[in-house]
């Protein structure tokens, strides 16, 4: 699966002269964790998160001993951060996810030559994994249906994982239907087998 399968598109993005309190809105305001600050061209040249936005914003309480007075940057472009890490479509959406993981980060902006075409946060992988099994076996006849034909394909989903039955002997069109099933959200395993073998189990 790529990310252009994943990812949210149309993208909402701010500019650097945003006002710092409009982007917590829309954060507020939609549920997002982050928003790619783009430039007039729509090109990325960073992100802002909830905690840039949360950082040095909340004044210490008046009784504080420890209350020093500071300057409230008032623009996305004082407190975001830059360069934003960022990925292509294209991009293999196990790649993406390590890369959430390893960085740390809960928004990965997918752009097409620099620009911002869409966006792909944890949340929309956790959705993704949690769909039902009913739904991602019909997606997977679905696709196999539009390659082989009707008629010819055992689906059996449990947990994410899809077993095929292919009621013809065809080792390559085995292989295509394992990758056609990958590629369907929510699907974290496959393996297409004939019948012949299914009956061996």
């Amino acid at each position: 699966m790529r990310a252009r399968d994943l990812m949210s598109a149309p993208v909402e993005t701010v500019r650097p002269w945003t006002p710092a309190k409009e982007a917590a809105e829309i954060l507020s305001e939609h549920g997002f964790t982050a928003l790619p600050v783009v430039d007039d061209d729509d090109r990325l040249i960073g992100i802002v998160t909830e905690a840039d936005l949360i950082r040095d914003r909340i004044p210490a309480d008046a009784r504080s001993e420890h209350r020093q007075p500071h300057a409230v940057e008032a623009t996305v472009g004082a407190v975001m951060t830059s360069p934003a890490t960022a990925m292509s479509s294209g991009t293999d959406v196990a790649d993406l996810c390590q890369a959430l993981a390893d960085e740390r980060i809960r928004a990965m902006p997918i752009v097409d030559g620099g620009r911002v075409i869409g966006i792909v946060t944890r949340g929309d992988v956790v959705r993704m994994l949690a769909r039902e099994d009913s739904a991602i076996a019909a997606d997977v006849r679905h696709r196999l249906e539009i390659y082989g034909g009707t008629g010819r394909w055992k689906v059996e989903v449990h947990d994410g994982v899809v077993r095929i039955v292919d009621l013809f002997d065809d080792t390559t069109d085995r292989h295509v239907a394992t990758l056609l099933a990958l590629a369907v959200p929510g699907v974290v395993g496959a393996d297409t087998v004939s019948a012949e073998q299914e009956v061996g189990r």
